[in-house]
């Protein structure tokens, strides 16, 4: 921006005109090119927002830091300890009766709250199914054991359904809490894979060699970076779930975010508060945030995923259906495709699996594809 500067010592080369009121069309100008001299992050420049510059935000990672990552997992060992079963009853689920056990370990100091459902009676080895919710708000039990009947022959899993930590798990109008602070596609996985090791612990039947995961939007997140960290797990269905942190979509809801506007999405209120707004005031480095996009971004580990079916609609208005192809196209840079990974995106379909027709049969299958024993049974 041009600015004049003028001492008394200096000969004025202009005329009284100069000076008159300036016309509404001059003033928008002036009022545009202040605007676009402003660093704010309010103005036009669409590469920053909040004072941060997005082109470094949103660069594409670093080995240094996809392996910096990778290392921090590695490090870590979510073991649960001091395990109570503080709910032990028997419900009646349509087909058959089932044993429902809430039950809450320890986790990084903090108490976790998760469920472990198996059939009264079960035989082992039977196949172990996570269900991995989706949202914000905890999960409702009761609403799970009535999606079972449509998940297959679900009498024959051993079904483990975490809560996220500071989120609740309710049943039965009794409500349980996990304590510690929000970490959504982190700490969850943490969590999770310590109710794993319960499942195992507490059900004889649930066999450690035959683990799938059904994820739903956060879950499906979660489920996925569950498969990238532990080798136990060996099939994952993951309904549009994000998979990529650096792609268009994000840094659109990053730019909000920063700008004052954030949209009401799953795990977004955590993320502007924690890392997001500390950014904007110089509390976080670049560096940092990146990392955190990093851990949070499965399409930089996709060559360590299980097998995995994808499904995802293109008119999905909660996770953007890039996020679905931006996996798709990890997986054929790897060269992985039918029958190990396979992903369905429904023209139209939004972010609820009964608007993408089909899919929910195409998941039991899948499912039920690494399990020949099932498949066989009468």
């Amino acid at each position: 921006m041009l600015g004049l500067h003028w001492t008394p010592s200096m000969k004025p080369r202009y005329s009284p005109i100069m000076f008159k009121r300036p016309t509404p069309f001059a003033l928008s100008l002036l009022l545009v090119a202040i605007a676009a001299c402003s660093d704010d992050g309010t103005g036009p420049d669409d590469n920053i927002a909040g004072g941060v510059d997005l082109d470094v935000l949103f660069a594409p990672p670093t080995q240094s830091e996809i392996d910096a990552i990778a290392a921090d997992w590695a490090s870590r060992s979510p073991t649960a300890t001091d395990v109570v079963v503080e709910r032990d009853t028997m419900i009646a689920v349509d087909g058959f009766d089932a044993r429902v056990r809430v039950v809450s370990h320890v986790v990084d100091g903090f108490r976790h709250v998760g469920a472990v459902i198996a059939a009264d009676g079960i035989v082992g080895p039977a196949p172990v199914m996570i269900y991995t919710h989706g949202g914000d708000e905890g999960v409702t039990l009761d609403d799970v054991i009535a999606q079972l009947p449509f998940l297959g022959d679900a009498s024959r899993f051993v079904w483990v359904v975490p809560s996220f930590r500071s989120e609740s798990l309710r049943f039965a109008g009794a409500t349980y809490t996990s304590q510690g602070s929000p970490s959504p596609w982190d700490r969850d996985v943490d969590d999770a894979l310590a109710l794993l090791d319960v499942a195992l612990e507490i059900e004889p039947a649930a066999d450690e060699q035959n683990v799938a995961l059904l994820g739903f939007s956060r879950g499906a997140g979660v489920g996925l970076l569950m498969g990238v960290r532990d080798p136990r797990l060996d099939r994952i269905v993951a309904f549009f779930g994000p998979t990529d942190f650096f792609d268009s979509f994000v840094r659109d809801v990053v730019t909000e975010a920063l700008r004052g506007n954030p949209r009401n999405l799953p795990g977004l209120s955590y993320l502007d508060e924690a890392f997001l707004q500390p950014l904007s005031r110089g509390e976080k480095t670049m560096a940092e945030v990146r990392l955190e996009l990093v851990r949070r971004s499965v399409v930089l580990y996709a060559s360590d995923l299980p097998a995995v079916q994808l499904h995802h609609g293109t008119a999905d208005d909660v996770v953007d259906v890039s996020q679905a192809q931006s996996l798709i196209a990890a997986m054929t840079a790897l060269g992985r495709g039918e029958p190990d990974f396979q992903a369905y995106l429904y023209e139209g379909g939004t972010h609820n699996p009964l608007g993408l027709p089909g899919s929910i049969t195409r998941a039991v299958d899948f499912l039920l594809a690494i399990l020949p024993a099932l498949v066989a049974a009468p």
